[in-house]
């Protein structure tokens, strides 16, 4: 049978080498000499805020005897909540995820603490630890896989927050995993959960899912928003539900989201119909702050898209206004600005247009994109990678076609890295294409470059795959 070391034969050894009373330990430790002796004497368990202590004073790193914690007092005796719980959070607050994983999948073979371990998960989550609760809720979920639970749907609503990222890949198989349990969840907490599914969905450009996504959105929204105003005499803690944004907008950024799906199938007039519907917001009835800010906000997106789908339609004598509408928004967020750019090239290589003035005039807005820090928000973190992907591809596609090859090969290099980074195909295809149409125009040192790159990304991918790397 293998021996498992105990905290307390440290602690003995400790006392040895330093020549330390017990009574002279505890006044420096601070903790009370009866625990102690009661520890190493009887076994008694101690608690975690008391090991903290006694790590301090043998001068040992934080969490240095967690493990060994887990082993003598979590495994080695039957699981106590009161022991368990305050060690996640100090594991979590110390990144000892491993260590996390190791406890609650021991105790996790009494459903009994489903429910405890998901406040925590909770907690964790609301306090930005989302590594930490990732296994928590994956354990609870795992638990309750076969019951039809709000609770159950929240965790995998957080585990879906949790695992959206730069991989586009990864992302499609988390929505798809989610996506069952979205009507399971409380009927305010659906449209926080739908509006992140629609910009995963928009994102990856499934135009399909992000169209019955968007209306499902707006039905709920819809519904919620003629209750709110009806039923005057609900409680207020059901009033003050948890939304990131007013009711309303749920409503009218499905429009939007309607919008950009005719945008993409090319029909600019159904797209312009959807915009014209979320510029007319009359019919809301709040008048505070967070709503005015957000109404001028959809006027706003309404004005420039308006331009945007008139362009792309073939009506080239609003670019001018369009571009005026960029300049007249000195302060506008990047992913504001990135978006707005994307427009002008989009039209631009649709048509044969000659922007080189425009580009000069936002040459130090575009030239700040490659700058571009990832963001916890979902449409941030979603939208705005992918849109930078293709504003590179665009940027090169002009570039190229206008014989400017520096610059073109500059940013097709840009676009094929972003894509792969959020590893979509697709976007790195279509880069290798261009390059390949180009490439007798290319210098040595770029076509060198290119290669170089793309043995990389094969490398990374035999890696990733497992597949074998045969080489003589």
């Amino acid at each position: 049978m293998k021996h498992t070391p105990t905290i307390s034969a440290e602690f003995e050894d400790y006392l040895k080498q330093n020549e330390m009373t017990l009574s002279q330990f505890a006044e420096y430790s601070g903790v009370h000499q009866r625990t102690l002796s009661n520890w190493i004497t009887q076994h008694r368990p101690i608690s975690v805020q008391q090991l903290d202590r006694i790590t301090v004073a043998m001068d040992l790193p934080e969490g240095y005897f967690y493990d060994l914690y887990i082993e003598n007092y979590i495994i080695d005796l039957s699981p106590n909540f009161r022991r368990i719980e305050p060690l996640l959070y100090r594991c979590a607050e110390l990144d000892k995820l491993d260590a996390i994983r190791r406890m609650v999948g021991h105790i996790m073979d009494n459903p009994l603490y489903a429910s405890r371990l998901f406040d925590v998960a909770e907690a964790l989550f609301e306090q930005g630890r989302h590594a930490a609760a990732l296994p928590l809720y994956e354990n609870v979920a795992e638990v309750e896989k076969y019951q039809h639970s709000e609770r159950l749907a929240t965790c995998q609503y957080r585990i879906f927050t949790i695992q959206v990222g730069d991989d586009q890949s990864r992302n499609l198989k988390a929505a798809t995993l989610f996506e069952p349990f979205v009507e399971r969840l409380d009927e305010i907490d659906q449209l926080d959960a739908l509006k992140d599914l629609a910009n995963v969905f928009r994102s990856l450009r499934l135009w399909d899912r992000l169209d019955v996504t968007a209306r499902k959105m707006r039905v709920r929204a819809e519904i919620q928003y003629t209750l709110e105003h009806q039923q005057r005499k609900r409680k207020p803690a059901e009033l003050e539900k948890r939304l990131s944004r007013p009711m309303f907008v749920y409503i009218s950024y499905s429009d939007l989201l309607c919008a950009s799906v005719y945008e993409a199938k090319g029909d600019y007039e159904q797209a312009l119909q959807y915009t014209y519907a979320y510029a007319n917001l009359d019919w809301v009835k709040e008048t505070d702050e967070d709503t005015l800010h957000w109404i001028k906000q959809f006027q706003d997106w309404a004005e420039g898209n308006t331009y945007v789908y008139k362009l792309l339609s073939g009506d080239i004598s609003v670019l001018n206004n369009y571009v005026e509408y960029i300049a007249a928004s000195p302060d506008a967020s990047e992913k504001e600005m990135v978006t707005k750019v994307l427009n002008v090239m989009s039209a631009a290589n649709q048509y044969s247009i000659d922007i080189d003035h425009i580009l000069r005039r936002f040459k130090k807005k575009i030239d700040l994109f490659a700058q571009h820090k990832p963001s916890s928000d979902m449409y941030t973190q979603q939208v705005i990678p992918e849109q930078y992907a293709r504003l590179g591809y665009e940027l090169a596609y002009y570039y190229l076609h206008q014989g400017r090859y520096n610059d073109g090969f500059k940013h097709l290099m840009y676009a094929m890295l972003k894509s792969h980074i959020i590893n979509n195909e697709t976007y790195f295809i279509n880069c290798m294409g261009l390059f390949l149409h180009f490439r007798m125009n290319a210098a040595h040192e770029t076509k060198a470059k290119f290669l170089n790159f793309i043995e990389k990304v094969w490398l990374d991918n035999v890696k990733k795959n497992g597949s074998s790397d045969r080489r003589s």
